[in-house]
């Protein structure tokens, strides 16, 4: 008799049971799974390559000077740089550059050790409008400031220190995630060392680099 009881207990607790699991089986179900990137929002680059490193030669083009005395002809030299920066998104990063520099004219020449922080903006299409999924060419544009520890040769300064700005602009050839080939436009402005050969001369070059970048 206590087994048939038994047995006609465990039918009618059998629902419930049942019943009480469906809500936790459904709750289970309905829970989004995390989704990894599709490569098409704003930091979908930024995020898996955040940081990058790489080095730049420059062909400068300094320009000429005159004041009521003196007038000097800027020569062609050739410069490197180091390059480090980080991704804020796709489009925005912020660079910072040393430079070893080379100035020369006609009858001076001037070494410097010259350092910049840049804004740049990619014009990244397929993380903006969405239009490609992948995209190679990448032009940008970017300014920067910075400062720059002068000598010079056939000449005396009295500013070993200077402040500069630039301008630039250019394209990033992206190969695959890893690896992106730069070439660029660069305008660099230096407040005068003040050189005792000429007054109020303020060197300014017009800079045309090419370069590579590795994305890390």
């Amino acid at each position: 008799m206590n087994y048939k009881l038994l047995f006609a207990a465990t039918l009618c607790l059998a629902p419930s049971l049942a019943g009480a699991a469906i809500p936790y089986r459904t709750q289970q179900s309905r829970m989004p799974a995390p989704s990894a990137p599709d490569g098409r929002d704003a930091e979908a680059f930024a995020r898996n390559k955040r940081f990058y490193a790489g080095a730049m030669y420059n062909f400068s083009m300094w320009q000429n000077g005159a004041d009521d005395n003196v007038h000097v002809d800027g020569k062609n030299t050739s410069s490197f740089e180091g390059v480090l920066g980080v991704r804020i998104y796709d489009t925005f990063r912020l660079e910072a550059n040393y430079i070893r520099t080379r100035a020369k004219w006609d009858s001076f020449s001037m070494d410097g050790n010259t350092g910049f922080i840049n804004a740049i903006v990619d014009a990244r299409i397929d993380n903006l409008y969405r239009l490609f999924y992948k995209q190679h060419l990448v032009p940008y544009v970017g300014a920067g400031a910075g400062l720059s520890w002068n000598s010079a040769t056939d000449a005396h300064i009295d500013n070993k220190i200077t402040p500069a700005v630039a301008a630039m602009a250019g394209l990033g050839i992206e190969l695959g995630e890893w690896f992106t080939i730069d070439l660029g436009y660069r305008y660099m402005y230096m407040f005068t060392p003040k050189f005792d050969v000429i007054s109020d001369f303020a060197p300014i070059s017009h800079q045309f680099r090419a370069g590579a970048r590795v994305n890390f």
